[in-house]
């Protein structure tokens, strides 16, 4: 088993990572809290309803299941989980546990956060984005119709724990979605790492077990070092956007439905890296090395339908990550380098955005 632990002082917690991690897990007496729910959805309880029972104790009234989707990730979806804690009259000394993708450990966040002003959770991550990136650093949220993750709060798991063996039953797609956020590390911080999925790639896709426990795990060291330094995005976390303003913009426009968040990140890594070169910060070169890999992971670079560039301005000056009036981007000085700015000439960002669309 490799272990790491994200060092918050008072708030710290290990990140367990391991084949049958769960079998391998005491969980009554690991997490000895009377009142125990799960929150899941209905594709990964019909995959893994035994376990999800087993963390309840067979007690199928202490699991709520949601529709699977992003589009579920709303206020609606946080309402009806906190009116079952209410129901079963949970109290402060209560375990959330979130069994399934970013959508789930986001919305089982902002609901721990959130009910009797704060319960304790952990985070079950089962596909491969929410394993590497969205279950560790204790970002929780909800999408509202004008913008996705306006609504949400930071607040820390008490643990995670990263089951390879549930990556199995993930379909290719959604593995592959998620591979767009382990390059987004190297691109930001680790050139070498990059290389390293380079070299790996076709282990890397046919999910080797070694391989990717090196990949998950050097991926959370990555989002474990920096949400270390900056537990609530005022600095070098917010390098972690790297193509997020782009992709959520894509995400938003086309409703949530139709393309995964990995490959709208994807689609806007490629367009932050055209944006990176056209304003004198990397080389064609780099910048084609960006679009060569995202290629080799069979991630997309372009949308999958055109949008104007009036529309896409429109939905990123919503972008949360703005602190004035101008759209901030995360860009690359380097591959391996990110940097924050919002001093871009508008025609640059609208050759990014036709860039990115057919």
């Amino acid at each position: 088993m490799k272990t790491l632990t994200v060092d918050l002082a008072d708030r710290s917690y290990d990140i367990e990572i391991d084949k049958n991690l769960l079998a391998s897990i005491r969980f009554a007496e690991e997490f000895p809290y009377e009142q125990r729910l799960v929150l899941t959805n209905n594709t990964i309880y019909a995959l893994h309803s035994d376990r999800i029972l087993s963390l309840v104790d067979g007690d199928r009234d202490r699991i709520v299941i949601i529709e699977d989707g992003e589009r579920y990730k709303n206020l609606e979806s946080f309402a009806q989980v906190h009116t079952r804690l209410l129901e079963l009259e949970f109290n402060r000394r209560s375990l959330l546990i979130a069994f399934g993708g970013g959508v789930i450990g986001d919305l089982a966040g902002f609901v721990a956060s959130t009910y009797q002003r704060g319960i304790d959770f952990i985070q079950i991550p089962t596909t491969l984005l929410a394993q590497v990136d969205s279950s560790v650093g204790g970002k929780t949220a909800v999408n509202h119709p004008h913008g996705k993750n306006m609504i949400g709060t930071f607040y820390q798991p008490k643990r995670v724990l990263i089951d390879l063996s549930l990556l199995s039953t993930l379909p290719q797609r959604e593995y592959v979605s998620g591979l767009a956020e382990v390059l987004k590390y190297g691109f930001i911080q680790d050139a070498d790492f990059l290389e390293w999925m380079r070299i790996n790639y076709e282990a890397i896709l046919a999910k080797d077990p070694e391989v990717m426990a090196e990949m998950i795990y050097r991926s959370c060291a990555c989002k474990k070092w920096i949400v270390d330094q900056d537990e609530r995005e005022s600095g070098i976390r917010a390098t972690l956007n790297l193509g997020h303003t782009f992709g959520h913009a894509i995400e938003k426009l086309m409703k949530y439905q139709g393309i995964l968040h990995g490959e709208a990140v994807a689609i806007g890594i490629n367009m932050a890296g055209y944006l990176s070169c056209r304003m004198g910060l990397i080389s064609k070169k780099d910048q084609l090395y960006i679009t060569s890999l995202l290629h080799l992971f069979d991630l997309p670079c372009e949308a999958p339908q055109s949008f104007t560039p009036q529309e896409f301005l429109n939905v990123m000056r919503l972008d949360k990550k703005n602190l004035t009036q101008k759209i901030r981007f995360v860009l690359l000085e380097s591959v391996g380098k990110a940097m924050i700015t919002d001093d871009i000439p508008e025609a640059y960002i609208i050759e990014a955005i036709e860039f990115g669309t057919p």
